[in-house]
């Protein structure tokens, strides 16, 4: 039997949306780049490069997602207002996908992060 599909599944819910873990990681406090990679590999155990990470902050910077600031000689990333609406609805969908293809569900309640 083939890995493939299942290889392509846990690449478009992990490496293809790191988003969705990048706004977790920056609910907590802004971050840098390099910190955000760091964590997204150590919590999230997605196998990351840097530069893939700064390639997807770059876009949701360009989306209105997120936005920098200087920390002395550094950029920081932060998140903009409204984000977490979003964050939200990606969140009811996957736990939809669970309820309705999985017969199993997580009740993550009612609009809590």
């Amino acid at each position: 039997m083939s890995q493939k599909a299942l290889d392509r599944l846990i690449s478009k819910l992990t490496k293809e949306n790191l988003w969705i873990y990048i706004v977790k990681l920056l609910m907590e406090r802004p971050m840098y780049g390099y910190e955000i990679a760091r964590e997204v590999r150590e919590r999230f155990r997605i196998n990351v490069t840097n530069v893939g990470v700064y390639v997807v902050l770059y876009k949701m910077e360009r989306d209105g997602l997120i936005e920098t600031f200087m920390s002395g000689e550094s950029k920081m990333y932060r998140l903009r207002p409204g984000v977490l609406d979003l964050w939200l609805k990606a969140r009811d969908f996957i736990s939809s996908i669970l309820k309705d293809v999985f017969n199993c569900g997580v009740d993550c309640g009612s609009r809590q992060t």
